[in-house]
Formats: structure tokens, sequence, C-alpha cells
């Protein structure tokens, strides 16, 4: 993908915009299964529709004193016992494999709830009560789309993630790192910063989002891990919001240089980094891509076609994505796709076609 192109929208402050509210797609029987046969389908003490049994709720302010977009809920104390232990075991589940040998170190310390988001999750803190050291994890409804977001992030990513699934919930370790918005607002700009290093990760992420087809990467929807390297530092712009995996029509709406909220990272992209820099690092990321989808082939592959039979958008949306990536990409290939999923598994071949060759390339010599 050009940046210059994309710079010249920007002057004509041209606007992409994800759908306001994304409906929520049912886990079919075949993802259950793949769950189940992959370990992410566990029985859970505590359900998503347990937590909504909350009495009252107040808002959560910021330590500066503003409101967040989060509710702190509050249970009556026969509820309380119940949805309280039942969250220490699932936080086992999901960092010691259900060991609860250190479950009498740990408390449950606040639940909150957020009304606005498209999952409306929980999320609750888990504190150390020797030390107070916290750590956090949500709760939010199972939606297939998200499903398939997290397992595709956990396959074709650089990142691995944990979460797991029962019945109408979805259970989702936190993803650590500085909000996109609140980098991009108060540290990007700081002497500290490297700011090359910055621009070189927000390409991979770009070319990450678009391989894979995720969308509305907004920046308060990554994070970025900051991490100390010999004389300076290194990035990793992260995704922490699934929804819209393989949803929305709009080519556009998959690359995160086209929001407007990122368009600070594309300016600095394009300050700091020429046109030979830019697709030197777009290769190296689809071509750590490529290394990812041979050594997962089988489970990706069974992915993609449990994902080929399952309803993720509208039949209007499936044909507007195709008819835009045909053109963009050149091609006829994607005419033949009935679904958003059969859409992912052909972008996946058209975009790494060129690294999957060479990789195979370089390995038939290496056996010789």
């Amino acid at each position: 993908m050009n940046f210059e192109i994309n710079h010249n929208r920007i002057n004509n402050k041209e606007i992409n915009k994800p759908s306001r509210k994304k409906p929520m797609f049912p886990v079919n029987p075949e993802l259950r299964s793949y769950l189940k046969h992959h370990g992410r389908e566990v029985k859970l003490p505590v359900a998503y529709n347990d937590l909504l049994r909350f009495t009252y709720s107040v808002p959560l302010k910021d330590k500066n004193g503003q409101n967040t977009l989060w509710e702190t809920v509050v249970y009556d104390m026969h509820e309380w016992e119940f949805i309280r232990e039942g969250l220490i075991k699932i936080y086992a589940i999901l960092k010691t494999e259900g060991d609860l040998s250190f479950a009498k170190h740990l408390d449950v310390a606040r639940i909150d709830f957020c009304f606005f988001a498209n999952s409306n999750p929980f999320r609750v803190r888990i504190v150390n009560k020797f030390n107070d050291n916290y750590d956090h994890y949500y709760i939010k409804i199972a939606d297939a789309s998200r499903i398939y977001g997290l397992e595709l992030e956990d396959l074709l990513s650089p990142n691995r993630i944990s979460y797991f699934t029962n019945q109408n919930t979805l259970v989702e370790e936190h993803i650590p790192g500085i909000p996109g918005d609140i980098f991009i607002s108060q540290l990007m700009n700081d002497p500290l910063t490297n700011k090359i290093r910055l621009a070189k990760e927000f390409v991979k992420f770009n070319e990450r989002c678009f391989v894979r087809l995720l969308g509305d990467m907004r920046s308060y929807n990554f994070v970025v891990e900051i991490t100390p390297d010999i004389e300076d530092y290194q990035y990793r712009i992260r995704t922490i919001d699934f929804d819209q995996q393989s949803y929305e029509g709009r080519k556009n709406l998959y690359l995160p240089q086209f929001f407007k909220e990122n368009y600070a990272l594309v300016d600095l992209t394009l300050k700091h980094l020429n046109k030979d820099s830019i697709e030197q690092y777009q290769s190296e990321e689809k071509t750590m891509m490529a290394f990812r989808v041979v050594s997962s082939r089988y489970r990706l592959m069974e992915l993609l076609n449990v994902m080929s039979k399952d309803h993720l958008s509208s039949p209007e949306k499936l044909a507007q994505l195709k008819s835009e990536l045909n053109e963009y990409l050149g091609t006829t290939a994607f005419n033949k796709c009935k679904s958003m999923g059969q859409v992912v598994k052909t972008h996946l071949k058209q975009t790494l076609q060129k690294n999957l060759l060479l990789i195979q390339k370089s390995q038939g010599r290496f056996n010789e």
C-alpha cells in the first residue's frame, strides 16, 4: 500500500468510518467443534449472564478525575461470593491451566462494565493480597467475528493471545500497552521516542491488518508496547479489538493508515521513511506472515474452512469488498467467493503468494 496516495487523501480530508454498530454473530456448531478440538472451549464457573446480575453501578474515573467509558458494578452479597470465587478460578484457568494452589493469594478487587463497547465487556481486576499487584482480564459475549479475529491473531501475528469460550461466554486476557490515542497525544513526539523505529512498526502493523482483513484499527483500538533494546527502544503495535474481523465492505477500512485518528502516525511515517524503506518493511512483514502460514498451515486451513461456511457480514458488504479487492489487486480471484471467510482465504493467497513461493524455494535448496 502506497503511503503517498494516503497522504493525498488526508489533504482532501477524506474520512473513512466503519459501521456504527456491528451485529453479533453466534458461534455455530462447526466453530464450536474447532474450539473444543484446540482447547479453547472449556467449562467456566461463571458465565457472562451471571455478571449481568449487578444491583447498581457507579461511573469510573481516571487518575485525573475524568469519566471513562467504564462503570464499576456492585452485587448483592448472596451473589458476590459465588461470582468472586468463580472469577478467581477463571483467572487460574487463563494463567496456570486451572492450577488453584495459588488461589488463596488472589482476590477480586473490582469489576467494571462498558455500556458503549460493541461486546459490552466486563473487565475484572484480580489483585495479589500479599503485595497488591493487580492484573486484568475480560468477560464478553461470545461473538463469532471476534473469535475468528482472536484466532487469526494468534496464528498469523507475532503475538500469542490467551482466550477461552464456554457457550455464550468469551474470556480474554488483558493485552498490556499504552493506548494508541494516548501514545500519539502524549509520547509520540517525546525526544526519547525513536520515530524511525515507530514508523517502521506502523508500516508493519498496517500490513498485518490488511493481509488478514482486520478492520477498524483506529488509535483507541490498539496499544503500543515499548521495549528497551541495547541503546534505544523497540516498538510493537498490538490490536486489542477484534470485532471487525472481515465484516466491512470498504477495502480502506482494513488499513489503519486511512483512519483520521491515525493521521499523525502516517505523517510520521512519511517524514522519516522513504518509499524504498516502506516497501522493504512491508515485504519483511509479509515474509514473516508467510512463515507463520507455513508453520500453522493445518490448523489455519481448518479454521478458514470453518470460517468459509459461516455468515459474518451482509451480502452488500461482501459484494463491495470482493469488487474493491479485485480492482486493487488486479485480479478476478474474489469473484468466486461466497462468504467473508472465503475472501480472507483468497486474500491470504493473493497477498502472500510471492513470499510463500520464495520460502518454498529456499526450503527446497536447504533440503538438497
